[in-house]
């Protein structure tokens, strides 16, 4: 992104009342800043494929991959509370 180059400038307010207007809006003709009393807060732009990072790991799967717990957590904690 350029930052020498305007870019269209809407509020907080307005990306809310309108927003797939905006997003198809920045699709086609480029990004935009949006403002928050003035203050520029964020930028739409186009979508990038390029940009996109690898997948995320599938958490799930390396969870179920942990061995399971033999010990009852009642029991443990209250072995923890008998040592105090």
């Amino acid at each position: 992104m350029c930052h020498n180059v305007h870019m269209k400038t809407i509020s907080i307010r307005e990306l809310h009342l309108k927003t797939g207007q905006w997003v198809r809006h920045v699709a086609s003709r480029g990004p935009i800043v949006v403002t928050d009393r003035g203050r520029r807060v964020a930028a739409l732009q186009p979508f990038d494929a390029s940009m996109t990072g690898r997948p995320l790991p599938n958490r799930e799967a390396a969870i179920r991959k942990r061995s399971k717990i033999s010990v009852d957590s009642v029991v443990y904690q209250s072995e923890l509370r008998e040592d105090r």
